[in-house]
């Protein structure tokens, strides 16, 4: 069998890399929650990573003294699978949940309804997968190209897990939206195609949304009016 020439092999890895290793929102992966997505920006949040954002020109954060966290969601439905069980997904809505009303609640008021001077977060986690691991740098060479191959078809390869989240937040009394956020992230890889996912795989990633989503509105009050 002819081996494919070396440049042919040093260009796939080095897309394959590119795919893999960003956490950039590519809009053909809006999954339809908010209802539109004609006005988000790329901007980067406050830890650094990419988003596509939009906040309401002129919002007052001052007006806003209590939050309340819409109780988070799949959207759209997923299936399990072997990988990723229906237990494992309750476990991440759930714990996302917590993870927001825990930094929400550090600055505002925990509201039981929605009502005047409160913010309503509505989120809906909108992916969960896993896939095969990008190649290295140091496996950019014909020898270990055709090796990982072969380590992929036999499904050894180390797996990727992909999270995507979209909310929306909205005034409680109005039902205005004051802003719209699209993100994603890396949980912790798994080491096979047969290694099932579980809550502390993607913990790091929620949490860090959360954090987030409270420095975000911390950093709107700093704002100079």
């Amino acid at each position: 069998m002819n081996s494919l020439p070396r440049i042919t092999l040093l260009c796939a890895a080095l897309l394959a890399v590119a795919a893999c290793s960003s956490n950039r929102v590519d809009p053909k992966d809006y999954s339809g929650f908010l209802k539109d997505y004609s006005r988000l920006q790329a901007a980067k949040s406050p830890s650094g990573a990419p988003v596509m954002r939009w906040v309401e020109p002129g919002i007052k954060p001052e007006q806003y003294s209590q939050v309340y966290i819409e109780p988070s969601q799949f959207y759209p439905k997923p299936q399990p699978t072997a990988v990723i069980s229906a237990q494992t997904l309750q476990q991440i809505t759930r714990y996302f949940n917590e993870a927001l009303r825990r930094e929400m609640g550090s600055v505002l008021t925990l509201a039981k309804a929605p009502g005047p001077g409160t913010i309503v977060v509505r989120p809906a986690i909108t992916a969960v997968s896993t896939h095969n691991e990008g190649l290295k740098p140091y496996e950019v060479i014909p020898i270990a190209l055709i090796a990982a191959g072969v380590n992929t078809a036999t499904g050894g390869r180390d797996q990727d897990v992909d999270v995507g989240v979209e909310a929306a937040f909205l005034d409680g009394g109005s039902q205005q939206v004051l802003a719209q956020v699209v993100r994603k992230g890396a949980g912790r890889p798994l080491e096979n195609n047969t290694q099932q996912l579980t809550l502390d795989d993607v913990k790091p990633v929620l949490d860090g949304w959360a954090r987030d989503m409270r420095a975000s509105f911390e950093a709107l009050k700093r704002k100079p009016k």
